[in-house]
């Protein structure tokens, strides 16, 4: 894979207060440039919620009530997270979520494409028996010696953890666009469209 092909990618993660639907608690956008990762210039938002973090939701990334306490909220921040996004391509595991999300947030924003890493290991790696983050950190075993000392499911550390599956993933693909085919999921921005038919008209 020639990485210098790529464009500029924002490897992204938020997490939520388990409410339905959520209220955002933290958002990570890690920049992947010509396949390096850029933490240099990442960012990275804790946002006190409208609603009460559930205690599930506490319990699994840890951002309390208490710890989100002094936290900007949203309306304070959306302006700042939709420019950063910009209108990059983005890259999350299980990406439907974080892009629904994201958008739901972010009215107007459309990113100019969203890569899946649940669905690129789906397509490079068959037959594991799991495609959790977890199963593919283990499976493919990245180097997160420098990711954030967080811990798995905050935003900072699975954005890292993600963008190491996604560039290990990357080489088993000649071209950028081997990748977008087999790692956006059709109806998101960025899915390679299907040539139409000949027809006599």
């Amino acid at each position: 894979m020639n990485f210098t092909s790529w464009p500029t990618l924002l490897v992204v993660d938020v997490e939520g207060n388990g409410t339905t639907p959520p209220d955002l608690v933290e958002i990570a956008a890690l920049p992947v440039r010509s396949g390096v990762l850029d933490s240099a210039t990442a960012g990275a938002w804790l946002i006190r919620p409208e609603r009460p973090v559930t205690a599930r939701a506490a319990d699994i990334h840890g951002l309390t009530n208490q710890v989100l306490a002094d936290q900007p909220v949203w309306g304070q921040l959306a302006d700042e997270v939709g420019e950063f996004l910009a209108q990059d391509w983005i890259c999350a595991h299980n990406a439907h979520v974080d892009y629904r999300e994201l958008q739901r947030h972010l009215p107007g924003w459309k990113p100019t494409g969203v890569i899946d890493t649940l669905r690129l290991a789906r397509a490079t790696h068959k037959d594991l028996p799991s495609y959790t983050l977890d199963a593919l950190i283990k499976h493919l075993a990245p180097d997160l010696s420098r990711a954030p000392r967080v811990g798995r499911h905050r935003a900072t550390f699975d954005a890292y953890a993600t963008a190491q599956l996604l560039i290990a993933m990357a080489g088993h693909y000649e071209t950028w666009d081997q990748l977008i085919a087999a790692a956006v999921p059709p109806g998101l921005p960025g899915a390679p469209q299907p040539e139409e038919d000949p027809t006599l008209w």
